[in-house]
């Protein structure tokens, strides 16, 4: 009699697990005593700093990070960003690929997954520039942030900032070591510093794959439509965002500050303004720029910005009684499907993740004398944020409850792998696609 086969993790499978075990060897390191200043972190705080950078969420149960972390601590966080940027997978197979070991076909096809592409044609090629283009971009944010930050601080302490923000900025991690507990307000009216940082933010939030057929085509007509898609609604966005964030706050904030946050809500989380000052309105329009996010194969999380063009064209097509069409080309049936489910389930997971945090928060002490429409909006605002991998926050996240700290973990880690990589651990005939075996006659359903 022949032994069981052994059966072989789904790509989605070890592509979570990866996520799971960088959080995890990351927790261990923030538990040493010697990557803290002051008191050792409890080993909740220290899962969730730990699965905040891996999924480059950048929320943070300590209101002051560059007080809190030694040297060493600072240098782990900006490893865990580093790695939770490119994802565990890419910087594997770019490793293996650069000391020459050969790369068989699961893991190419666990690679093809972790980078959401159609084809595994050229897949070590993409790898490669992803790496490449982006330690070149931080190479370049490093220095203009050496410019800025020269004089503020002792020499190498500056160096550090300036390496730290650039990491952070293009992984979308929106985190600062600067040691001020107001990110970068101190900031808000420093030309260089709001271009840098928001170059690095969009570039990253854009993908490597679009920086590089940027960089090689040199021409928008010549660019991929995925390219086009992308740059489309990215910039449509900024330019939506703020102005829609100057009319809702006035006189509160500059254009530069709303130039900021339209580009840094989306997905990384830096502020130069304080935004536990701004009106519903505004805080509404900066949910949904977190909630649409960046693009495909980027730092970013949100439901992408190609999913959020998807979703407008089928419903402007449909409402035409007209195919969906993008450049000349039809958006197939399957494509519109994944769109629309991964919109929902989106929705469902914020939605449920702020039931599960008002459940956890209503009614301790810490909130007596809280109106109980604004804990509501702060909740709500979190959640969004987590899953989002914004990192925005209204103040909320150092005293929340250790059981409403477990939920935006795992609102962060949904986010940041995206729900439908999620729902694919569930999916056994993963390695067997398109095998059903039976055919069901169509039936049509009253809609409406």
């Amino acid at each position: 009699m022949q032994g069981k086969k052994r059966r072989k993790l789904s790509p989605a499978a070890i592509i979570v697990f990866s996520f799971i075990g960088v959080i995890l060897l990351g927790t261990v390191l923030l538990l040493l005593p010697f990557s803290t200043t002051g008191d050792n972190l409890s080993f909740i705080d220290a899962l969730f700093v730990s699965s905040s950078t891996v999924t480059v969420t950048g929320l943070m149960p300590v209101s002051n990070v560059g007080m809190t972390f030694s040297v060493f601590g600072k240098i782990v966080l900006a490893s865990l960003i580093q790695i939770g940027g490119l994802g565990w997978v890419t910087l594997y197979a770019f490793i293996l690929t650069t000391l020459g070991v050969r790369i068989g076909i699961n893991d190419r096809i666990v690679i093809k997954k972790a980078l959401n592409l159609d084809s595994a044609s050229g897949l070590l090629n993409v790898v490669k520039r992803i790496v490449i283009i982006t330690f070149s971009v931080q190479a370049f944010g490093f220095i203009l942030n050496l410019i800025t930050f020269w004089g503020d601080f002792p020499f190498w302490k500056m160096i550090g900032i300036s390496a730290f923000h650039a990491i952070s900025s293009f992984n979308n991690c929106g985190l600062d070591i600067i040691g001020v507990s107001n990110n970068l307000v101190n900031y808000s009216g420093n030309i260089l510093l709001n271009f840098n940082t928001t170059l690095l933010v969009f570039l990253g939030g854009l993908g490597t794959i679009v920086i590089y057929d940027l960089l090689k085509k040199r021409s928008y007509k010549k660019l991929t439509i995925h390219s086009k898609i992308v740059l489309k609604v990215s910039l449509l966005l900024v330019i939506l965002g703020t102005l829609m964030l100057k009319v809702s706050e006035r006189d509160n904030i500059t254009w530069l500050q709303a130039y900021f946050t339209s580009i840094s809500v989306r997905t990384a989380g830096f502020a130069t303004v304080n935004y536990a000052t701004f009106k519903n309105a505004s805080l509404i329009i900066m949910m949904m720029l977190t909630f649409i996010g960046a693009s495909p194969v980027s730092t970013g999380g949100g439901i992408k910005t190609t999913t959020f063009y998807t979703i407008v064209r089928s419903i402007t097509s449909a409402s035409q009684g007209k195919k969906t069409l993008t450049h000349n080309r039809k958006i197939s049936e399957e494509d519109k499907l994944r769109a629309f489910t991964l919109f929902f389930i989106s929705i469902a997971v914020i939605i449920s993740g702020a039931i599960f945090l008002l459940l956890i928060e209503e009614g301790r002490e810490i909130y007596n004398g809280l109106n109980d429409a604004f804990l509501f909006k702060r909740i709500l605002f979190e959640a969004t944020s987590a899953f989002g991998t914004s990192g925005i926050t209204l103040v909320l996240t150092p005293s929340l409850h250790w059981g409403s700290k477990v939920i935006l973990m795992l609102m962060m880690l949904f986010g940041r792998i995206g729900p439908i990589t999620i729902f694919s651990l569930w999916n056994k005939n993963w390695n067997r696609p398109g095998k059903s075996g039976v055919e069901y006659i169509e039936e049509k359903i009253i809609i409406g």
